[in-house]
């Protein structure tokens, strides 16, 4: 069985990139699980998509626990531990990252002892990141080594037909130049092995015994005190202002800011808290005199 996990951010496509995976392993004849798991639906949010295929009946269910191939699409993924990229992964599992910078230097960066690969950065355009969930589903299809350039476009006019022939194609190009570019690791990846029933070990529980509420019940001693995440590690697009353009009509933009993280200084021009701005871009729309810019995210400057 083929396990697969694509990691990237909200608005990247990596839901669509698990549909047009799935969809091509099934036109292939394999049995298909593929399902996204994310928390807040949000630009910017990290998510991943699972995909199962085999050519006999799946019975697992669940999270991937031990993947096959790992796909990043937001490198900047690999430094937040709840993204949870290296979840399971080990001496068999491949990489594939999205990145300028080379295989040797992530396999070292994130101490793999596995295949480690790279593809060159798939965009840096807004029109772009939205397709990058197709750069992912091109990379895994052609890594696996079973589904052929064919079914991969067909999977994909399927998937994304609804959003109309404009889209489709955009989508098509980004997905076959992955596919292309990768010509070299096709089949790099090798199916693991179904688990047997016989071979279930159960859970070892920790056995917890009752206490009274006044005694194990939570008490908060004051406001402030839950543990801190700033949300602006979630950006891949950050808004700045073009301050030649602003007209200082901050009760505009930070109204509709649906987090709240605009503010002004004293002379009323827009000041913006990278540390919680998601980048949902909001700001950018909505701006009458175009004075903010949708900038792409460089480096986590947020994180910093």
């Amino acid at each position: 069985m083929y396990r697969i996990r694509l990691h990237g951010r909200g608005g990247q496509g990596i839901k669509t990139a698990g549909r047009i995976l799935g969809s091509a392993f099934f036109a292939e004849g394999f049995e298909v699980q593929d399902a996204p798991r994310y928390g807040a639906e949000r630009r910017g949010a990290p998510l991943f998509a699972t995909v199962r295929a085999a050519r006999q009946p799946i019975a697992e269910r669940g999270e991937i626990l031990q993947p096959d191939l790992v796909v990043l699409a937001d490198e900047t993924l690999a430094a937040v531990p709840a993204a949870g990229v290296l979840a399971g992964v080990d001496a068999r599992t491949v990489m594939l990252i999205n990145s300028s910078e080379s295989p040797d230097t992530w396999r070292a960066r994130l101490a793999l002892g596995g295949s480690v690969h790279t593809l060159p950065p798939a965009t840096s355009d807004r029109a772009g990141e939205r397709l990058l969930g197709a750069v992912c589903a091109g990379a895994a299809a052609r890594c696996v080594g079973v589904i052929p350039r064919e079914s991969l476009a067909a999977a994909i006019r399927e998937e994304v037909l609804v959003m109309g022939p404009g889209v489709v194609e955009a989508t098509l190009e980004r997905a076959l130049w992955a596919f292309d570019c990768l010509a070299a690791q096709a089949g790099c990846v090798a199916e693991g092995r179904l688990e047997a029933a016989a071979d279930w070990k159960p859970p070892d529980w920790i056995e917890l015994p009752f206490e009274d509420a006044r005694i194990s019940a939570p008490h908060i001693h004051a406001a402030g005190t839950s543990v801190e995440v700033r949300t602006g590690v979630w950006r891949t697009f950050r808004p700045e202002l073009r301050s030649e353009l602003c007209h200082h009509c901050h009760w505009i933009c930070s109204t509709f800011c649906p987090d709240g993280v605009i503010t002004a200084d004293t002379g009323g021009t827009p000041v913006i808290d990278y540390d919680y701005c998601k980048g949902c871009l909001v700001c950018v729309a909505v701006c009458p005199h175009h004075a903010m810019e949708a900038v792409p995210e460089r480096g986590g400057e947020a994180a910093a």
